[in-house]
């Protein structure tokens, strides 16, 4: 089992800027990627952005170039750094730890733009 715990979310206004941290506890050394998901109300859970435990990177393209994910394999811990927010990043954001044989997912942290 992977248990994952987020922090950082949080109210601001549009074009500011916040930092997400899931830290990993358990199972880790199954785990190759790690992600951030988001679900807005009224929407379905999306892909944010993801990384391999080699680093290589994944982004929705509605977060490019605003958003940076990265990860601390030495802290098992995978932080999204979201710059120049907007009010449809408004959303319950999840971090997801995969293995080869499952899915792990943390309880959520709100992130609220403000226009």
């Amino acid at each position: 089992q992977v248990q994952l715990v987020e922090s950082g979310g949080g109210m601001v206004q549009a074009g500011g800027s916040l930092r997400l941290s899931c830290a990993a506890s358990g199972s880790i050394f199954s785990i190759n990627t790690m992600g951030w998901y988001r679900q807005a109300p009224g929407k379905q859970r999306e892909l944010v952005a993801k990384i391999t435990r080699g680093g290589t990177s994944a982004y929705a393209d509605s977060v490019k170039g605003r958003f940076t994910i990265s990860r601390d394999n030495a802290k098992n811990t995978v932080y999204l750094e979201m710059n120049s927010l907007k009010p449809e990043d408004t959303a319950v954001y999840y971090c997801n730890a995969a293995s080869s044989r499952a899915d792990y997912w943390g309880r959520g942290t709100r992130v609220t733009v403000s226009s």
